[in-house]
C-alpha cells in the first residue's frame, strides 16, 4: 500500500454540498411545529436533487425542548462514493459531533428528534436506537422509495412498534405527498438508483 493511500485514510472526510451552508444562513433559529421541520427537511431533499449532490433524501436532528436545529443531513452516496452516507447517518453524525456525545439521549442532555424526508432504510433503522434519538418523524413511506427503484433493505414489518418498545416515538406521513414528489422528480430526472448490484434477488 503506497503512502498516498495511507494518508488518504487518515484525512478522509465527507464533504457537505457547497449550497448547504449558504442555505442554512437564512433558516429560522427555532422550528416551532412539526410541519415547519418537515418542510425544511423536504426542501433540503429537493435542493439535493436540484444541485445533483446526492440522492433524493434529507434529514435533520432537532433539540426536542428548544426546537433548535442541531444538524442537517442530505444523502451523499453518489458524490462521496460511500454507500452508508445516507441522510440520516449524516445528520446523526453531525449532531453527535455538535453536542459532543455519542448518545443524543444521554443524561444531562436535551432529548433529540430525527426528522427524515423518507422512512429509514434497514441500515438507518438499525442506527436510530444506538443514536439516542427519542423521536422519529417521517415524510414519505418505505414503499414510496421502493416505487422508484430503491432497495430499502429487509425491515421487520412491525418496525414502528419495535422502536416504540425502545421508547422512541414514531410519527409517519408528515407532508408525505411533498416528499413523494421529490422522489418522483429525482426518478424523472434520471437520478442514479444506486443499489448494490447484488442487493436484490
Amino acid at each position: 500500500m503506497n503512502q498516498d493511500t495511507i494518508t488518504s485514510f487518515s484525512t478522509f472526510t465527507l464533504q457537505l454540498p457547497d449550497w448547504l451552508p449558504e442555505y442554512l444562513i437564512n433558516i429560522p433559529a427555532h422550528f416551532s411545529t412539526i410541519d415547519q421541520k418537515m418542510t425544511f427537511v423536504t426542501e433540503l431533499a429537493r435542493l439535493n436533487v436540484k444541485y445533483r449532490t446526492g440522492g433524493p433524501f434529507a434529514a435533520a436532528v432537532f433539540d426536542s425542548i428548544t426546537n433548535r436545529l442541531v444538524a442537517p443531513g442530505v444523502n451523499l452516496v453518489t458524490t462521496s462514493h460511500v454507500s452508508i452516507a445516507h441522510a440520516e447517518i449524516v445528520a446523526l453524525t453531525l449532531a453527535q459531533h455538535a453536542v459532543g456525545h455519542h448518545d443524543l439521549g444521554a443524561e444531562g442532555h436535551s432529548p433529540h428528534e430525527l426528522v427524515t424526508s423518507t422512512e429509514p432504510c434497514a441500515m438507518c433503522l438499525g442506527a436510530i436506537p444506538w443514536s439516542g434519538i427519542r423521536t422519529l418523524i417521517c415524510g414519505a413511506r418505505d414503499e414510496d422509495a421502493r416505487d422508484i427503484g430503491f432497495d430499502e433493505g429487509t425491515k421487520p414489518p412491525n418496525w414502528v412498534n419495535t422502536l416504540h418498545a425502545r421508547g422512541i416515538v414514531v410519527t409517519q406521513d408528515i407532508h408525505r405527498h411533498k416528499a413523494i414528489q421529490v422522489l418522483q422528480d429525482y426518478a424523472k430526472d434520471g437520478g442514479s438508483i444506486y443499489n448494490g448490484r447484488q442487493s436484490t434477488p
